[in-house]
């Protein structure tokens, strides 16, 4: 699943320390002191990299897909995942 978190430091790389208040973040570098980030960004790449979320809920369970692979081969699993990848593109 992916965090606020994860796009914080994704945009930031010098973000060590995260610390959450509701919807508020106090970000903080590697000596402690405070990071400016910019939240409309963080929320517009979280928005983006929704289809990831989307993408995993709907794949089916490692094991129906290597059951898959085994009866139908993978070209079958292929066309399998290739269909959720269509439903949610990047």
């Amino acid at each position: 699943m992916i965090r606020k978190e994860d796009i914080i430091r994704e945009l930031n790389s010098n973000v060590v320390t995260i610390h959450i208040d509701g919807d508020s973040y106090t970000c903080l570098d590697k000596d402690g002191k405070g990071v400016s980030i910019d939240l409309d960004a963080v929320n517009t790449e979280f928005t983006k990299q929704g289809y990831k979320d989307k993408r995993a809920a709907e794949y089916p369970s490692v094991v129906d897909q290597l059951d898959l692979i085994y009866h139908s081969g993978v070209d079958a699993w292929k066309a399998k995942i290739k269909e959720t990848k269509d439903k949610y593109p990047k």
